[in-house]
């Protein structure tokens, strides 16, 4: 059974920096190309950032290009989000996934999801 277990949010005021990690389990996550969503109060799940499975290729949302970067660590079967600059309209839980994938590619859909952290940005 693949368990995602993120962490890393907090309270943090307009202009800092936080770091996302995801620990995952139950996947072989040398395979697995992976990913950060997020979900605001009121508003629909929205792609933020994704890794191939051997991070030659990666990805990341048009709001949030230049400040946040998606990273992983195979030997330690963990994906991170670093955060900077953050700005309030970044609230949101933020959720990691993953998707098996044998090729080293970003795939369309995720099919296992963690059960997010919480991140907030005071103005």
């Amino acid at each position: 059974q693949v368990q995602l277990v993120e962490s890393g949010g907090g309270l943090v005021q307009a202009g800092g920096s936080l770091r996302l990690s995801c620990s995952a389990s139950g996947l072989t996550f040398s395979l697995s190309a992976m990913g950060w969503f997020r979900q605001a109060p009121g508003k629909e799940r929205e792609f933020v950032a994704a890794i191939s499975s051997r991070a030659g290729s990666t990805n990341h949302a048009d709001s949030v290009k230049g400040r946040f970067t998606i990273s992983r660590d195979n030997a330690k079967n963990t994906v991170y989000l670093q955060m900077n600059s953050l700005k309030p309209e970044d609230t949101a839980v933020y959720y990691c996934a993953a998707q098996r994938q044998l090729s080293d590619r970003i795939p369309n859909n995720f099919g296992s999801w963690g059960q997010g952290t919480q991140v907030t940005v005071s103005s």
